[in-house]
């Protein structure tokens, strides 16, 4: 019989490891929400209802594209696609309809991942971007972050030098060299759209909480036998210190969106 003060040490662990796991991705996705929605209105107020199209014609075929990628890892039936279309009275613009087995819990907990999926999709895009059109700064660029896989403690230095870590990974990006180079602003472009509509819906924040709620449950059975001793929290937080470089890289492309918007609204109000 498991004590009720057991259980309650495994549930604040299953919280933290759950937290630890993806609480970044979802915090960087509200961000990103947050900043599309207003950059949407912005370049509405600014150019008209169809103005959202001008990013939208790569991001948002992406966005659908990468829910697809995971409902297949998944194993979820699509029921239907729609990569682009003017947005319609509630905004949307693509979507992918697919169906799954709820007694499946490799399925229900799929539908976390489906519903992150653009976070993933439009991250890893920007970066092979970055690969074929500015080699160097890729090259930069992953060698700070196989630097931070390399830390083995934890004290004030090493945080302050993984903060410091994250502003090289920006500065990698906006160098002299890459400003004299043409193929530096077709990536600023392609990858300001990208991130423009990285965000995830509310259809896409139900969709991943029901497969979070199945997650968590899952850990929890984990570690009530024990598993999860077998799994390295340094790790973990190692993880964690990695996507969030990639993260943070969606976050600055969208931020400079969020303000080109603005931009265009204190314009057209002069």
């Amino acid at each position: 019989m498991l004590s009720f003060d057991f259980l309650k040490i495994v549930t604040v662990e299953t919280i933290v490891e759950t937290l630890y796991l993806t609480g970044m991705i979802m915090l960087i996705g509200l961000l990103l929400g947050i900043l599309r929605t207003n950059s949407i209105k912005n370049f509405q107020r600014s150019f008209g209802f169809r103005a959202v199209m001008i990013t939208g014609f790569i991001g948002v075929p992406l966005h659908e594209i990468s829910h697809a990628i995971f409902c297949i890892i998944f194993r979820h039936p699509i029921t239907k696609m729609k990569l682009i279309q003017e947005p319609d009275e509630t905004g949307t613009m693509g979507y992918v309809e697919h169906s799954y087995n709820p007694n499946s819990a490799y399925q229900q907990i799929g539908n976390f991942f489906i519903g992150v999926a653009p976070i993933f999709g439009g991250v890893i895009s920007i970066i092979v971007l970055m690969k074929l059109m500015l080699p160097v700064t890729y090259n930069e660029f992953i060698k700070i972050s196989i630097n931070n896989l390399n830390i083995s403690t934890l004290n004030k230095e090493i945080v302050e030098g993984i903060m410091g870590s994250y502003y090289g990974l920006v500065k990698t990006i906006f160098t002299v060299s890459n400003f004299k180079n043409p193929y530096f602003y077709l990536f600023l472009f392609i990858s300001v759209c990208i991130s423009s509509h990285i965000s995830l819906s509310g259809a896409d924040i139900k969709g991943a909480s029901k497969g979070l709620a199945v997650l968590f449950l899952l850990v929890f059975i984990l570690n009530i036998f024990g598993v999860s001793k077998y799994i390295s929290m340094f790790d973990v937080f190692k993880y964690n210190i990695v996507i969030t470089g990639f993260l943070i890289v969606a976050l600055l492309f969208s931020i400079m969106t969020f303000i080109v918007s603005q931009t265009c609204v204190l314009l057209k109000q002069k």
